[in-house]
């Protein structure tokens, strides 16, 4: 069953493109018609893209690993940021920092020295420092805060990056590309969409054809989620019972090494005699 229907696409607009004028021509084969000089999205071949995008983004949360969400276009970043929260994936929604995925290590130490900071209020280090130092800190955290807050549980590269508008994040998806990390991604009909792996043709300005698509996706990682659970609970389980039949065996063994001790014994004084 699909993630997603044609008919809640069409209500949130994923089916309009922009202007012909603007097209590329490597989006021909996701374009249904053009209508009053806008090219109109085959929603048929978006169902399909996103089940697609779905079932591998399944897997991968199922795996245990992370997808990055990044969306910086002002009617994206709310949605993003929600979703993204509601299956504890990181996200980018403010800036994307240069070299985030290619200088992945000054990343993380640029991360490293925000929970520093944090440890110093925690301990009581922050009182002692003068008013000045405290104020710079202070500036130092939030600005860390605003720009890599969401990621600051992001210990590796992730497994997939998910992005909104190609064209405004194309830093994100080129470092993507040089490190072979997959790239999933809403392209309208603007859009070059040659460096994506997973291709979803769909309007990228709209609020409510963003808030759907994403829904699909995350519904799709909070069940690969839930499907870990399972199978760590499962694991778990089997461990202890498999300790408790140990335990229980451990007995017996005992025993039948004490009998067999004991006729050796007998057979020993048998030949003496």
């Amino acid at each position: 069953m699909p993630r997603t229907n044609f008919q809640e696409l069409l209500d949130a607009g994923s089916h309009f493109g922009h202007l012909k004028r603007k097209w590329n021509p490597k989006m021909a084969p996701y374009i249904f018609m053009e209508k009053n000089g806008i090219h109109i999205i085959d929603l048929h071949k978006t169902v399909v893209k996103i089940d697609d995008a779905a079932n591998m983004m399944k897997q991968l949360a199922r795996a245990g690993r992370k997808i990055l969400f990044v969306a910086t276009k002002k009617q994206a970043k709310e949605i993003v940021a929600e979703k993204a929260k509601s299956v504890n994936m990181p996200y980018v929604t403010e800036r994307w920092p240069g070299g985030m995925l290619t200088n992945f290590p000054t990343i993380r130490k640029a991360v490293k020295k925000m929970n520093t900071i944090d440890k110093m209020i925690a301990d009581g280090t922050f009182e002692t420092l003068a008013k000045r130092e405290k104020l710079q800190i202070t500036r130092q955290r939030a600005k860390l805060e605003k720009n890599l807050g969401s990621i600051a549980d992001l210990n590796r590269l992730p497994s997939a990056l998910f992005v909104v508008d190609v064209q405004k994040e194309m830093n994100a998806v080129k470092e993507a590309n040089r490190l072979n990390i997959p790239v999933i991604a809403m392209v309208d009909t603007c859009c070059d969409p040659t460096p994506i792996d997973y291709v979803i043709p769909a309007n990228d300005d709209a609020a409510k054809s963003i808030s759907v698509i994403m829904g699909a996706l995350c519904q799709a990682i909070s069940e690969g989620l839930e499907e870990r659970r399972v199978e760590k609970e499962k694991e778990k389980e089997e461990k202890n019972e498999a300790a408790e039949n140990k335990e229980n065996d451990a007995p017996v063994g005992k025993k039948l090494r004490a009998r067999k001790s004991a006729q050796t014994a007998e057979e020993k004084e048998n030949i003496n005699e």
